[in-house]
């Protein structure tokens, strides 16, 4: 049988090799992060309110990202991409030798790398908001542990992205376009 683009057998057949992974709100959670993230980042010495106020933004869109890993779309939920770390290693190895297991949702490493910058991203949160609290203002380590914590983000962020680019070269998908678009191969 001939294919005719624009009809609807073409239209099913088109659609049954690409399934939605990514609900629009882990995609919008997701890209809303990385550019808050970045904004607070190069607002924190120079526009202070600002920074704060993408600061509480981070902080909001946490929580419901955590409320979502409970109540959300199957990807999204936490249950699905949560690993022993042993699974995790194992995952690592393989990825390392170009052949591990390809995964429609989070990867081992990916699921752990999740769980990373949540708690990162929570620990620059308080530590942020614990510095305009009168009863923190001006206290080093409180400062110290804000600064440790956007740093220790940054590293996760490059192994976050190196991840991504290793595993869409590995399984021949490009998953940054997935996170636009929220579909991937089958």
């Amino acid at each position: 049988m001939t294919e005719v683009i624009g009809t609807r057998e073409s239209d099913r057949s088109q659609r049954s090799d690409k399934v939605r992974v990514w609900d629009l709100f882990v995609r919008l959670f997701h890209w809303s992060l990385v550019s808050l993230f970045v904004f607070a980042y190069f607002t924190g010495d120079e526009w202070q309110n600002a920074h704060e106020w993408a600061g509480y933004a981070i902080a909001v869109l946490i929580a419901v990202r955590i409320v979502w890993g409970f109540v959300g779309s199957e990807h999204a939920r936490f249950s699905s991409f949560l690993y022993k770390p042993r699974t995790i290693v194992s995952f690592l190895k393989a990825s390392i030798g170009m052949r591990a297991r390809r995964y429609l949702g989070h990867n081992p490493a990916g699921g752990a790398m999740v769980i990373a910058l949540l708690a990162a991203i929570t620990v620059i949160s308080v530590s942020g908001h614990m510095m305009t609290m009168d009863a923190y203002w001006g206290v080093d380590w409180v400062e110290e542990v804000h600064e440790a914590a956007v740093n220790s983000t940054l590293l996760l962020i490059v192994a976050h992205v190196g991840g991504v680019i290793l595993a869409s070269v590995e399984h021949k998908e490009n998953l940054v376009k997935s996170m636009f678009t929220g579909f991937k191969r089958r």
